[in-house]
């Protein structure tokens, strides 16, 4: 079933008349999941209604809901945008985008091939925020080393290479279809790489980062070898990596909220495509910064949340 949440669609009290009359039309899908995702959900909503002055019509899917009949009530709100959260909520765009304007955010990952018809604002922290921090952590560093899937991170290697050029970096990216080649190439640039010049970049990539096997191995050589190693997950850095991007969720929301206005204007403004994450926060690891010989008071402050926390 498909339950209504936080609010319906209201008349705007307040902002430019282009964002209430958005906000009246303006639906989001969202799958209903327990915390902490169901406070991600929140929030992004949040920011979504703070940026268009008011309340819009949020709807969150049950794991048991009929996407036909979801797609239905939809079309019953008379909605001239739809945002969709998360893979269920991509779902119902995808069923909707050749009759409404319709963005997704809040993805992890997504294959090039899903996002031919519409925006898809993914997790993936953007390229260029990532080694810009790098650079200004570690100076010296003159090459980056990833391992991707080319199915599900090609767009990102794209970027990354002309990020890595505008910060005087050489990109090491290395093709990996599964875990066992994943493997082989880790043991093999973290054997031959150099401490003092090398970083390893762990991205958001389920055939090349396993949180087990993958991870447990280039934490460990990384910190044994004393090579940086920054991650594009939160979590990472509490097992050890150097540092990593994550949403804010709430301006993620207000940024979403201006692509609806864009989309709503100009539908030929959203180009469809994988877009990667520019809203973001930053973690530190200072046990791992300190090992590395970084200047633990100098970094720290320049983070939103540091690990170990005591």
């Amino acid at each position: 079933m498909l339950r209504q949440a936080l609010g319906g669609a209201v008349a705007l009290a307040g902002g430019a008349a282009s964002a209430a009359e958005l906000g009246r039309s303006l639906v989001v899908v969202y799958p209903e999941l327990g915390d902490p995702f169901r406070q991600v959900f929140s929030t992004i909503i949040e920011g979504i209604e703070e940026k268009l002055g008011g309340a819009v019509t949020a709807f969150a899917m049950a794991s048991n809901a009929n996407p036909a009949q979801i797609v239905e009530d939809v079309r019953k709100r008379d909605a001239k945008v739809l945002i969709g959260l998360g893979r269920g909520g991509m779902r119902i765009a995808a069923a909707l985008a050749d009759e409404l304007a319709v963005l997704v955010g809040c993805v992890v990952s997504v294959q090039e091939s899903e996002a031919r018809s519409f925006p898809v604002h993914t997790l993936a922290p953007d390229p260029a925020l990532l080694l810009t921090r790098l650079k200004r952590l570690r100076p010296a560093t003159r090459r980056v080393h990833l391992v991707y899937d080319p199915k599900l991170n090609a767009w990102l290697v794209k970027l990354a290479r002309e990020a890595a050029r505008a910060e005087g970096l050489e990109l090491l990216a290395q093709e990996a279809a599964d875990q066992a080649e994943a493997l082989r190439a880790y043991s093999q640039l973290l054997a031959s790489a150099d401490p003092a010049r090398d970083a390893v970049w762990l991205p958001q990539d389920p055939t090349t980062v396993d949180d087990n096997v993958v991870l447990t191995l280039v934490l460990k050589e990384g910190w044994n070898r004393n090579i940086a190693v920054f991650s594009s997950h939160l979590g990472h850095v509490k097992r050890g990596a150097l540092f990593s991007l994550y949403p804010d969720n709430h301006e993620l929301g207000r940024s979403l909220a201006a692509s609806a206005l864009r989309l709503a204007s100009n539908p030929k403004s959203g180009a469809a495509g994988v877009l990667p994450l520019r809203q973001a926060r930053a973690a530190i690891n200072i046990r791992t910064a300190a090992h590395l010989g970084l200047d633990i008071a100098s970094v720290q402050s320049g983070f939103d949340l540091v690990y170990p926390s005591s």
